[in-house]
């Protein structure tokens, strides 16, 4: 019982001082930090209650993150100009969440600043699992209870309840009712 108030008194901790050192951070109840977190270049960021952050969590961009509770976030980066919205109870691996380009597409237009076309928002619904090394791209929605395995690149949009993998990504299984 001590042991576990001594752990529940480190994650109180934690929380606070990345509070302080993150204005535009914003933390629910009960938030276990057991790694570090990193925001970068203007990112706003709220965490859900009962989130747990495993090893090196990052946010950069000038966008906003929204993570729901009772998430897992194991070495997650998320880069973001717009939106990312991570609905309740998901799981991210070691993956990357992108709502942007970073670049023009057009050859003559590369070395230009990123317009609008560039950018979409992201959106993951309700008990998702993205599985490591996964990549989801600008202006996806992840349908509820839906896995995106190891490794995958998801450029469309993934329907509820199915397993998608590959690369291209691929519905591969459908949970039926």
């Amino acid at each position: 019982m001590r042991a576990r108030r001594a752990v529940l008194l480190v994650f109180a901790v934690k929380r606070g001082w990345y509070k302080l050192r993150y204005r535009r951070l914003t933390l629910g109840r009960d938030v276990e930090i057991r790694g570090r977190i990193r925001l970068r270049r203007g990112v706003r960021v709220t965490i859900g209650d009962r989130t747990r952050l495993n090893k090196l969590v990052r946010f950069a961009g000038p966008g906003e993150v929204r993570i729901g509770a009772e998430c897992l976030l194991n070495a997650t980066w998320i880069g973001t100009w717009t939106s990312v919205t991570v609905g309740d109870r998901c799981l991210l691996s070691d993956c990357e969440l992108l709502d942007n380009d970073f670049h023009n597409l057009p050859p003559e237009q590369r070395h230009e600043p990123p317009g609008p076309a560039t950018r979409a928002p992201i959106v993951l619904e309700d008990n998702v699992w993205v599985g490591a090394h996964a990549l989801v791209m600008k202006g996806v929605r992840v349908g509820r209870d839906s896995v995106v395995g190891a490794a995958t690149v998801v450029r469309t949009d993934v329907p509820p309840r199915v397993v998608v993998v590959g690369n291209p990504q691929q519905t591969v299984k459908k949970f039926h009712d």
